[in-house]
């Protein structure tokens, strides 16, 4: 882009508000910090800063849910579509971290629900678009749909000098990552310099956020204990339908909102269930996140779906 993103003007622009926080991700601040405080966060013994960019998270999309936590379950994923599309402030890429349809038992559906997913996605005016399976994606059959319509379930890719990594936490039994997929993490992240500002995309928190409701990663730890040999690690996933921050030592850990019904807070309530539809909310609980790359630092943004 010629023009450098301005959180303000994309906020103007697009029409929505949200919750700002600033977290070094080329120095990985030790918790989430008001931008309004720290409007140039910057970390010491950062790396040069990379070229200004920024990037979307979209998350637990759930195509194909039908029922009372949202009634307009069918539109909601074509509504975000429109709305980022209707912005002038076009990122440079954008990604989905699971669940992007809802889990059924039947082969013929699941495959017809992310055609249908893929199909409305293919209409965003931004082409570089990045997925990762959820474990309603990939759980039933051990991720095999998944791969036929988006491909790899893990991999690695750089950008304007961060390097991402998107891992699957979901597929396998137990929500384990697997002694192949940590041996790749730590392949891949060994040949970058210690220094390096390393993105992680996944579904499920890697930390134990709340196992007794499943958000957690059976051997999340030893990938934290893989990513905190390097000094600059950002983690932002979905899974929990809400916005949560958290750190592990140096790594900060961002969770988004989901497209289709927020959840309550980790251990609120006995059992875990969708919150009830509030016909009168604005945004019903749903958004989306922007995350700016600016001067060497990450700066998200909760947009609500409205």
């Amino acid at each position: 882009m010629n023009e450098k993103p301005n959180r303000r003007d994309f906020l103007e622009l697009v029409g929505v508000g949200g919750v700002v926080f600033a977290s070094g991700l080329t120095g990985c601040a030790s918790r989430a910090t008001p931008v309004a405080a720290a409007p140039n966060a910057t970390a010491l013994n950062a790396p040069p800063p990379a070229d200004d960019f920024f990037f979307l998270q979209l998350t637990d999309t759930h195509w194909g849910f039908r029922g009372a936590p949202n009634p307009e379950a069918d539109a909601t994923l074509e509504k975000a579509v429109a709305t980022i599309n209707a912005s002038p402030k076009i990122p440079d890429f954008i990604v989905f971290t699971g669940d992007l349809t809802h889990m059924t038992d039947d082969p013929k559906e699941r495959r017809a629900r992310m055609a249908q997913f893929r199909e409305i996605v293919a209409k965003l005016k931004v082409k570089n678009v990045h997925f990762l399976p959820g474990e309603h994606d990939a759980m039933p059959d051990h991720g095999e749909a998944y791969k036929e319509v988006f491909g790899l379930k893990h991999y690695a890719f750089d950008h304007k000098g961060i390097h991402f990594v998107a891992l699957d936490n979901v597929s396998e039994a137990y929500a384990t990552l697997g002694p192949a997929q940590l041996e790749w993490l730590a392949a891949d992240l060994a040949r970058l310099p210690k220094s390096a500002p390393v993105v992680v995309l996944t579904h499920r928190p890697l930390f134990d956020l709340y196992p007794d409701w499943e958000w957690a990663t059976s051997d999340g730890a030893r990938a934290i204990e893989i990513l905190s040999a390097h000094e600059n690690v950002t983690v932002f996933y979905g899974h929990i339908h809400q916005e949560h921050h958290h750190t592990t030592g140096r790594i900060a850990h961002h969770s988004a909102r989901s497209l289709v019904f927020p959840l309550p807070a980790p251990g609120s309530v006995p059992k875990r269930a969708p919150l009830p539809w509030d016909a009168t909310a604005a945004d019903h609980g749903l958004g989306y996140r922007a995350v700016d790359l600016v001067r060497g630092a990450a700066r998200a943004t909760e947009i609500a779906l409205r």
